[in-house]
């Protein structure tokens, strides 16, 4: 018996994601930084950025009320990358383009086993970089599942 799942749109073409913004400008800004394409089109009003390797149509849109934005409903936007390698010259990258870093390289094997980078943008949304472990790399586990920082100098003091 087949437990195979159909999908509830067939046919899908891309990924569409639309949000809010505090600053604009910084913020486009930004995703022209993390995902490394220009705006498609951009007006005092909202930028749209299409990344075709991840098939996204990302909108973002300038916050119209007066009040802040609640950045707690929306808990992460994540990328996946290739490699443990690739996580760690994300942080490199983002390190020296001046964004904030919430938690820097490392390897984590609570829960989903990660190798994780996690960012935030300039309206305080997080952002996680991550990379699925190999099996080489599960089996270096710590006996106390510790997380395992993989830029020296990054560890908590």
């Amino acid at each position: 018996m087949s437990t195979e799942l159909s999908p509830l749109v067939p046919d899908r073409q891309e990924f569409h994601l639309s949000f809010r913004v505090a600053d604009l400008a910084r913020s486009t800004a930004f995703y022209r930084d993390f995902f490394g394409v220009e705006p498609k089109q951009q007006t005092a009003r909202f930028s749209t950025f299409i990344v075709p390797d991840l098939r996204l149509n990302l909108v973002i849109l300038v916050n119209d009320r007066e009040e802040p934005l609640d950045t707690y409903s929306l808990y992460h936007v994540g990328l996946g990358v290739a490699s443990k390698e690739a996580v760690i010259a994300a942080y490199h990258r983002a390190v020296a383009a001046g964004a904030e870093v919430v938690k820097p390289p490392r390897s984590t094997w609570r829960g989903t086993p990660l190798h994780e980078l996690w960012l935030r943008d300039p309206t305080g949304y997080n952002l996680e970089v991550y990379a699925r472990m190999t099996e080489a790399e599960l089996a270096e586990m710590p006996a106390d599942q510790e997380p395992v920082f993989l830029v020296p100098g990054t560890e908590p003091k």
